[in-house]
């Protein structure tokens, strides 16, 4: 028989450390990633069912979109072109990403079209 003195290594300790700190910096990324595809999944399903809806009713629409899922001011601004048979919606904005000791700017440019 082996005695155990029932104290915990401090690797054990450090590496739990570790993840815990990868997962939480992680949920953090994935946030702003997240937001990102369902704006983009907004504008998809604008671009499909309002070809015939006016333009500053999309915009109106895609601007509540974005302020309720917390996104930056400028992803409100949203540019619609239309043509005969298209309908394309566009927007375009930074998110600020914060890791340990390093904050890192993201582009987003969500973009959706619809043909009639």
């Amino acid at each position: 028989m082996t005695s155990r003195r029932g104290a915990s290594s401090l690797g054990c300790l450090f590496s739990l450390l570790i993840v815990t700190a990868a997962v939480d910096f992680g949920i953090n990324v994935a946030e702003v990633y997240w937001r990102f595809y369902q704006y983009e999944d907004d504008m998809r399903a604008m671009a499909r069912f309002a070809s015939n809806a006016p333009s500053d009713t999309i915009v109106a629409r895609l601007r509540a979109s974005a302020d309720s899922l917390g996104l930056p001011r400028d992803a409100a601004r949203v540019v619609v072109r239309r043509n005969e048979s298209k309908i394309i919606l566009e927007s375009d904005y930074y998110e600020h990403i914060e890791l340990p000791l390093y904050v890192r700017e993201v582009r987003f440019n969500p973009h959706a079209e619809g043909i009639f």
